[in-house]
């Protein structure tokens, strides 16, 4: 999988959020996206994902050589964010088995190993709105990283994530993102250390 932009632009209004930004992403080369508050880190990760769309510039998926539609992304991005929300009305499981049906999970993982790996046992059967936002980020994650998608998008991963679930996210971003394209939006070093470049927002003003 390879994501291409070149001198991609978004704006709101008058105000350039980013602009000229060249890049190319590529599977097996983790990226991390720097830069201050309000910089811009989430409103590219979402031009990236195809939620947004660029103002200027142009944004290329190309998977074995083949350009790939707007409408065909969906299947191929996975993403994790803190403004992205869970069905707060379903329990877990149902969640879960919810998310498969549009979604299937990385081969070898089943509903009962996410809900295991997260260590969510007791709250199998709860609905997801009385989580905690610890628990209903390692959800998040867990809906996100299990997928079997080429394409991995996470905005500040680890946020409200206590001890446990901070070391839930390395042992699974080395056990599940390689030969994937994996984008962190993040300043945190230990979210992005794995990130072998870097796109600083500062750049692109």
């Amino acid at each position: 999988m390879k994501i291409t932009l070149h001198q991609a632009g978004k704006r709101y209004n008058r105000n350039w959020i980013f602009r000229r930004l060249d890049a190319q992403l590529v599977a097996g080369s983790p990226v991390a996206i720097t830069g201050q508050n309000g910089s811009g880190k989430s409103t590219l990760l979402q031009v990236i994902a195809g939620v947004l769309e660029q103002s200027e510039g142009t944004l290329q998926y190309e998977q074995d050589g083949r350009v790939l539609e707007p409408s065909s992304l969906y299947r191929q991005v996975a993403i994790c964010a803190p403004y992205l929300e869970l069905i707060e009305e379903l329990t877990l499981l149902e969640f879960l088995h919810f998310h498969e049906g549009f979604k299937p999970w990385l081969p070898g993982i089943t509903a009962d190993f996410v809900v295991e790996s997260t260590g969510l046992q007791d709250a199998r059967n709860k609905q997801i709105r009385d989580f905690s936002s610890g628990m209903k980020q390692r959800v998040k994650l867990a809906q996100a990283v299990l997928s079997n998608a080429p394409v991995l998008l996470l905005d500040e991963p680890t946020s409200n994530l206590d001890t446990k679930g901070v070391a839930m996210y390395h042992q699974w971003m080395q056990d599940f993102t390689g030969g994937r394209l994996l984008v962190i939006a993040s300043n945190d070093e230990s979210e992005i250390g794995i990130c072998t470049h870097r796109i600083s927002m500062a750049d692109y003003k």
